[in-house]
């Protein structure tokens, strides 16, 4: 048997009758593998900076008491929070989740943008000021003030829940990139991050989150940028990148298909996309407890849109940088010969094809993509510190806790909280693509969730019973909806029509890698797997596009809430405090004529001074 040495690296693969000794795949992913000190060093670099901050406000310019530790004091600046916003949202889900996202699906997903945008709009104008006015800790003390507190603790255990389910995806995807680019397992990155994330955290509180968010957003972006410009250069610029995936029809329009179940039309991501932001980035604890640290409605708008222009630049660039690994591997599917061994390894891929042979600068890669999960982990962890103290103690609780108190019980909620996410990860392997896992999921709770606080802004008539009933059923129709989906496309039963893909031009040898859907018939090398569709027709509700699921779940919930509320005993839109309410309906809802209208036609004299004189006119004038 001869034997062909490449650069001291030999492979053998088996075809058919012939053995041919030649550079592999696996050979391939090692030779690429080059994270040296430089790397290392500045991967470090970043996480001891994190550390630096957390001490920084754990142990210097220690927080005062509990508001200080959750909100800042209230007084944070515009520009920080704004930066902290998109930190918090743009996970490492986002950066490497939408580059998979174009380069498997084509550009389609980039309209969500349309809703995004439509959402501050509305957030501006019906949840930000009732929020702000409130004056709130815990976004779910509404629910508590607008309904009562079963409503509360419902909204607590529902965000418990999401943060639950949201935060191990956070943590395995870096850990999936750094693995890419070093081949050290996940389940050894992932702990020794996440403590250190975990003690900035618990030590320095709101203050040491946003800071370290903003840091952690310049490493980001710069990060990105690097691997764009550079994967452009080197797939031969600007035009090459947009003609390749012009020709493969990954450059598209917008899809105005009308059927429901079509992945992504412009329907699902201006609609469903509009819900779906809604719920994550405007009601969600973790990011209307940043708009509340600000001392003023007006700075909290003005963060909002530093926020939304953020939003729209990342996931251009995202978007851009799937579009630059189609322009280098289109030829070559990595997917298809497992030089990628999952779609969210293709982009720390490119990084490796592409700044690999500089030292240092693949390390810069690898922080920016842990900066984006440990600001979005960070976020979450306090976030959640504010819901036990505020919803699940302080309701139920015979006697107030110490300033000291309330510092243990934070911190053990972050402990607590981030081991338990650790130990989710495991099974976060198993699902799939993040980025669409996300919001599938995700939605499981945020449908109910969005649903009880558009009730209570929006519709005077809910009243408690209806809230928590209409909610409870939202969360088990989601859990029905979702949990059965992820089923489906985890076991093959439901898969997604992709773009196409070659192998034609690889320069390695490989064994293409099979689905599922494929295991019965004939393997054919041209064969892209992934445009066979195989669905069990007797769930159709299950082909709904991923992207209706929170709307799905926030109309099941206020439908059924409504139809509870009207068969009990509605409440009267003037009994309701117009502080709970959004301004445009306020304004809907006539006054009562007298402070107090009730049934054995007395008119009680209470309430304001001028009030009490305007009814004891009338009184007087009677006689």
């Amino acid at each position: 048997m001869a034997e062909i040495v490449l650069e001291g690296i030999q492979s053998t693969v088996d075809v058919g009758e012939k053995t041919v000794v030649g550079l592999g795949v696996a050979d391939i992913g090692e030779a690429m593998q080059r994270f040296d000190l430089y790397d290392y060093v500045t991967f470090i670099t970043m996480l001891l900076l994190s550390v630096l901050v957390g001490s920084y406000f754990g142990f210097v310019k220690t927080s005062e008491n509990t508001q200080d530790y959750l909100m800042g004091g209230r007084n944070m600046k515009i520009l920080p929070v704004a930066v902290s916003l998109l930190a918090s949202f743009i996970s490492g889900i986002s950066l490497l989740g939408i580059p998979t996202e174009i380069y498997v699906y084509g550009i389609q997903y980039m309209y969500i943008l349309m809703g995004m945008c439509l959402m501050a709009v509305v957030f501006q104008y019906v949840y930000l000021p009732v929020f702000h006015n409130l004056n709130l800790t815990s976004t779910y003390e509404y629910h508590e003030r607008r309904f009562d507190k079963r409503v509360r603790l419902f909204g607590s255990i529902l965000f418990t829940f999401g943060i639950i389910t949201w935060l191990p995806l956070v943590i395995y995807v870096p850990a999936l990139a750094f693995n890419q680019v070093t081949g050290v397992n996940v389940h050894y990155t992932t702990p020794a991050v996440c403590i250190i994330c975990i003690f900035y955290t618990s030590m320095g509180g709101l203050k040491a989150v946003v800071w370290t968010d903003v840091i952690q957003t310049i490493i980001m972006f710069g990060a990105m940028i690097l691997v764009v410009v550079k994967g452009t250069l080197d797939a031969g610029g600007l035009t090459n990148v947009w003609q390749r995936n012009w020709d493969s029809d990954r450059i598209e329009g917008p899809n105005f298909d009308l059927d429901p179940s079509s992945r992504h039309t412009v329907w699902s991501l201006v609609i469903g996309g509009f819900f779906y932001f809604l719920q994550t980035a405007a009601v969600n604890q973790n990011m209307v407890q940043r708009y509340l640290s600000l001392s003023s409605i007006r700075a909290a708008t003005i963060s909002l849109w530093l926020f939304i222009c953020g939003m729209i630049i990342t996931v251009a660039i995202c978007s851009y940088a799937g579009m630059v690994i189609y322009a280098m591997y289109h030829k070559c599917d990595p997917l298809t010969t497992m030089l990628a061994k999952e779609k969210d390894q293709l982009l720390p891929l490119l990084v490796m094809e592409t700044i690999g042979d500089y030292p240092g600068l693949p390390g810069i890669f690898v922080a920016g993509i842990f900066s984006a999960a440990l600001s979005s982990l960070s976020t979450g962890l306090n976030s959640m510190a504010a819901v036990v103290i505020e919803d699940f103690y302080k309701p139920f609780a015979t006697k107030p806790l110490t300033e000291k108190q309330s510092y243990h019980l934070m911190k053990l909620t972050v402990l607590t909280v981030g081991a338990v996410c650790v130990g989710l990860v495991v099974i976060v392997e198993k699902l799939g693509t993040v980025l669409q896992l996300t919001m599938s999921l995700g939605a499981i709770a945020s449908g109910p969730s969005l649903g009880i606080f558009t009730m209570g802004i929006l519709l005077p008539w809910a009243n408690a019973t209806g809230a928590l009933t209409g909610g409870v059923s939202g969360l088990i129709f989601m859990s029905w909806l979702c949990l059965r989906a992820q089923a489906a496309i985890a076991s093959g039963d439901l898969t997604f029509p992709e773009k196409s893909v070659t192998t034609e031009g690889c320069h390695y040898h490989f064994v293409p890698k099979q689905s599922s859907a494929l295991l019965d018939i004939h393997f054919d090398p041209t064969l892209n797997a992934t445009d066979i569709t195989h669905t069990d027709e007797r769930f159709m509700l299950y082909r709904l596009s991923y992207l209706w699921y929170c709307m799905i779940g926030a109309f099941v919930t206020i439908a059924i809430g409504l139809i509870v509320s009207f068969c009990t005993t509605p409440n009267n839109p003037q009994d309701v405090d117009p502080c709970l309410i959004a301004p445009l309906v306020r304004k809907l809802i006539k006054p009562r004529k007298y402070p107090n209208q009730p049934l054995d036609t007395i008119i009680y004299a209470y309430g304001n001074d001028s009030v009490s004189i305007i009814t004891l006119n009338l009184i007087i004038d009677n006689y």
